[in-house]
Order: structure tokens, then C-alpha cells, then sequence
């Protein structure tokens, strides 16, 4: 299960965190060579697909604290990025299909587990499906770009699991929790990137400012394992600079996070 949390604290209105809960993992085998040597990985065709397509997604109105209103934001959004998607997963001959996807309002069992502590979001690779928390908090957000993010780094996760990157990092082994976690921030941050790569193919149909952008890297490099009890997300800092490699690019090539320096990835100090 992997899931995309928000921090209850916040400063002026800004959000001061954007993580991501962990997921399970196959029990520790024999010892992984690292860096990553695994081609579903590190050579995936995704990485060679080029920009995504532009198109345009104009955003729908967010009532603050409004389901309803969160819900038609959603719906639309969704629909473009499975457009998107669908197109640059053809031109990289991986084969694509909508994911599932569920509204909840307050926490519960989903996907067979409960409900991570503040998460926003998760996708449930087994079920192809993503789960949205519409609750005030996400919904108060949607003017940051916030409840943007949240979606398209979602759908970064099932783009992840189509593209069988999901099943590779599964499939990984590894020597301890140090060496888990720098794994699982790998697929964290790609998804995170892929999030920046869509939000940038769109950028220029969306009624925003380059405050608007500032604003949400500003958020998200006061964000990560600095907040957090388990180093699986990366620092702030890292998060935010995958986030805008992605926008930059405007596509999955900016995104290889398995043949990254560790720098590039790392958690807080020990």
C-alpha cells in the first residue's frame, strides 16, 4: 500500500508537509547489489518516451472544505491524466488501463488495511486503484496546488505499477531497514516526479502563477523525513527537487530515481 499523508501543521496557510507513509515489502533474502541494477528499474522505456503530450486541463472551482466541489475538481483531473498517460505509455509500448478509484471522507479499512495516520492519498497496486481522502483539510488546500499534487502523485504509483517498476522494486532484496528505506524513497520521489511531469505538460492551461509553483516547492522543501518518524521519504528538500525536475522536463525522463547519486535521495542523518 502506498500512501501520500499531510502533516496537521501549518504556517500562514502553508502546508509544511507532503510524505509518504511506507509500504510492505518482500522479507529480507540475500543482499542487493547497489546502486540498483535492475533494468525494470534503472532502463525502464518510460525514461526514453519523451514529453508528455500537452494538453489542456483547466481546473474547477474548489468551495474550501466542500466534498461535492472536491469531487468535480477530481473527476476532470483524473480524466486528463489518464489521457496523458495513455499516450506517452503507447509511445513507450506499455500497455495501459484506467485505474480504479475511491472517495472517502473519514478513515477506514482500505485495500485491507487501515487508513494510515493523516494520509491524503494512497494506491493500492494490487487492486489498480487510487483512494482520495476528501476531508476538510485536503479540500482547504485545493487553491495551493496541493490537491493537484496529491492526485497526479497517485497516478504517478499506478504509471509506476503499469510500467512493472512496482513489481521490480517487490521484488528487490535488501540488507537491513537503512537499505529498505533508501529503496522505497526511490519509488516514492519517482512518483513524485511523474507528478511534477504531468502538472508541467498542463502548466500552461492552468490559470496559475509561477507564485502558485514557488508556493507548493515552498511547502514541500519544509516537508519530508525532517517531520517524520520513518526515513522513507526523503528530505524536503529532495522531494521538492524531484518534484520540479519532473515539471521542467515535462516528462518521465527526468525521473529515473533508481540510478541516482544516494545524495539525491537521502533521508535526514541517522
Amino acid at each position: 500500500m502506498i500512501s501520500r499523508k499531510r502533516s496537521t501543521t501549518l504556517s500562514a496557510g502553508l502546508l509544511t508537509a507532503l510524505c509518504l507513509a511506507a509500504s510492505t515489502h518482500g522479507a529480507p533474502a540475500a543482499a542487493a547489489s547497489y546502486p540498483v541494477n535492475r533494468a525494470a528499474l534503472t532502463r525502464s522505456p518510460l525514461y526514453t518516451s519523451g514529453r508528455l503530450p500537452t494538453a489542456d486541463c483547466p481546473e474547477k472551482p474548489v468551495t474550501p472544505g466542500s466534498v461535492s466541489s472536491a469531487r468535480r475538481y477530481v473527476l476532470p483531473l483524473l480524466d486528463c491524466l489518464g489521457e496523458a498517460w495513455k499516450a506517452q505509455l503507447a509511445k513507450a509500448r506499455i500497455r495501459f488501463s484506467k485505474p480504479g478509484v475511491q472517495f472517502i471522507t473519514r478513515p477506514g479499512r482500505v485495500c485491507g488495511h487501515k487508513w494510515p495516520k493523516n494520509a491524503q492519498g494512497l494506491y493500492c497496486p494490487s487492486q489498480r486503484r487510487i483512494v482520495i481522502m476528501l476531508d476538510k483539510h485536503l479540500t482547504e488546500q485545493a487553491e495551493d496546488l496541493f490537491l493537484l499534487d496529491v492526485i497526479a502523485h497517485e497516478y504517478g504509483h499506478h504509471v509506476q505499477n503499469l510500467a512493472g517498476i512496482e513489481a521490480a522494486f517487490n521484488s528487490l532484496t535488501y540488507r537491513g531497514k537503512p537499505e529498505y528505506y533508501e529503496q522505497y524513497r526511490r519509488l516514492e520521489l519517482q512518483a513524485e516526479c511523474l507528478a511534477g511531469a504531468f502538472v508541467g505538460s498542463i502548466w500552461n492551461s492552468l490559470d496559475r502563477t509561477s507564485d502558485d509553483w514557488d508556493y507548493l516547492l515552498e511547502a514541500t522543501r519544509e516537508s519530508g523525513d525532517e517531520r517524520a518518524k520513518v526515513r522513507d521519504h526523503g528530505k524536503g528538500r529532495n522531494i521538492a527537487n524531484w518534484l520540479s525536475r519532473g515539471f521542467k522536463a515535462a516528462g518521465p525522463g527526468a525521473c529515473n530515481t533508481w540510478a541516482a547519486g544516494a545524495a539525491m535521495v537521502a533521508s535526514t542523518p541517522a
